[in-house]
C-alpha cells in the first residue's frame, strides 16, 4: 500500500456521523434533573463523548447506566439525523479497498439503532462493551487497529469530541478533527489529513 494511503479509517459515531450529541445531553439532563441534580456548562466535559458508565459515575449513581441508555435510545429512535457529508464520505470510502471501523463510546444497543441509517458496511464495529476502558483512554482505537491488523500510526481517526480526540491521539492515530458546523470532509479530505499527518 502506498505510504500516503491510510491502512484504515476509524470513524467516531456520535457527533461525527450522526447528530446525537444534543440527544445525549438531553437524555443525561433529564435523568440528572430527576435526581435533583440539574446539569450546567461545567458538566459538558464529563458528558460529551464519554461512556454511559463514566457519566453515571459523574452523576454519583453508577447504577444509572441502564436508565441513561433507555433515555438515549428513546431519543435516537425518534429524532436521529445523519450529519451533513456523512453519506458522501462513507460512499467514497466504500469505493476504496481501505478498511473502515466504527469506533463508538456508545453501548452496542445504541450503535445497532444507528447502523441501518448509515448504510455502510463497516469492516469492524467497536462499541463501549468491547474494551475495558472507553474514550478518552486509547483502548477503543488500539483495539480497532489491532483487529484490523493495522498500525495505529497508519490509521486516520475521524473525531469531534475532546474525549475522542484524546483517545485517538493517545493511540497514535492520525486524527482528523471535524466540526458539526462545517460538516464532514470528503474521502479526499481524509486522504489529505493522512498525508499531512505523515509529513
Amino acid at each position: 500500500m502506498p505510504s500516503d494511503v491510510p491502512e484504515a479509517v476509524l470513524l467516531d459515531m456520535d457527533g461525527t456521523l450522526v447528530d446525537t450529541e444534543g440527544l445525549w445531553w438531553r437524555a443525561v439532563s433529564g435523568v440528572a434533573r430527576s435526581l435533583g441534580r440539574p446539569l450546567s456548562p461545567a458538566d459538558v466535559p464529563y458528558v460529551h463523548g464519554r461512556t454511559i458508565e463514566d457519566v453515571a459515575a459523574h452523576l454519583g449513581e453508577p447504577g444509572l447506566a441502564g436508565r441513561l441508555t433507555d433515555a438515549f435510545a428513546d431519543l435516537v429512535r425518534r429524532e436521529l439525523a445523519v450529519m451533513p457529508g456523512a453519506p458522501e464520505l462513507l460512499s467514497g470510502l466504500a469505493a476504496t479497498a481501505i478498511p473502515t471501523a466504527l469506533v463508538s463510546a456508545s453501548p452496542r444497543r445504541i450503535v445497532e439503532l444507528v447502523l441501518p441509517r448509515l448504510g455502510h458496511a463497516f469492516d469492524l464495529v467497536i462499541a463501549n462493551e468491547d474494551t475495558p476502558r472507553g474514550k478518552p483512554w486509547p483502548d477503543p482505537y488500539l483495539e480497532a487497529a489491532r483487529r484490523l491488523g493495522a498500525a495505529p500510526g497508519r490509521c486516520v481517526a475521524v473525531e469531534d469530541s475532546p474525549a475522542g480526540i484524546a483517545a485517538a491521539r493517545a493511540a497514535g492515530c492520525r486524527v482528523l478533527v471535524v466540526s458539526p458546523h462545517e460538516g464532514l470532509p470528503t474521502f479526499e479530505g481524509v486522504l489529505d489529513a493522512a498525508i499531512s499527518a505523515g509529513d
